[in-house]
């Protein structure tokens, strides 16, 4: 396997990484909102506002919504949080194996350039085949 060819399958590989990474960024999303809405629809249970710990949400009583609430929050935050982290880690690493693409392409351009320029400077030799044998008249 050559260099360039190590290249391009890092670089495909990443591009894969970093799509993963934005799913996960999504799937956080979604859990934190289900997370916001389970809590704040026990509202309706308790009949009481919940308090707020920054901008999340929760109920100091144990009860399983409040905990399914509060757990789904904490995980999506989660997710969100590296889900961003990852795809950028992983958008850095393909731009990197992008650019030491193009510069082995580019190497590679040159050293056949100049091999086709000193081909077509060489005079072509006549060869003769091993078991070419003269013709008697």
């Amino acid at each position: 396997m050559s260099f360039r060819d190590y290249l391009h399958e890092k670089a495909e590989e990443s591009r894969h990484n970093e799509t993963v990474a934005y799913l996960m960024f999504l799937a956080g999303t979604v859990f934190f909102v289900g997370g916001l809405l389970e809590t704040l629809m026990i509202n309706s249970l308790f009949n009481k506002n919940p308090e707020w710990f920054l901008f999340i949400p929760y109920y100091a009583e144990t009860h399983a919504g409040a905990v399914l609430g509060l757990a789904l929050i904490i995980s999506g935050l989660t997710l969100i949080v590296f889900g961003i982290g990852s795809g950028i880690n992983y958008s850095r690493d393909r731009s990197w194996y992008m650019t030491e693409l193009r510069k082995a392409n580019s190497i590679e351009e040159v050293l056949m350039s100049r091999k086709q320029t000193v081909n077509e400077t060489k005079p072509a030799k006549q060869t003769r085949p091993k078991n070419h044998k003269k013709s008697r008249q």
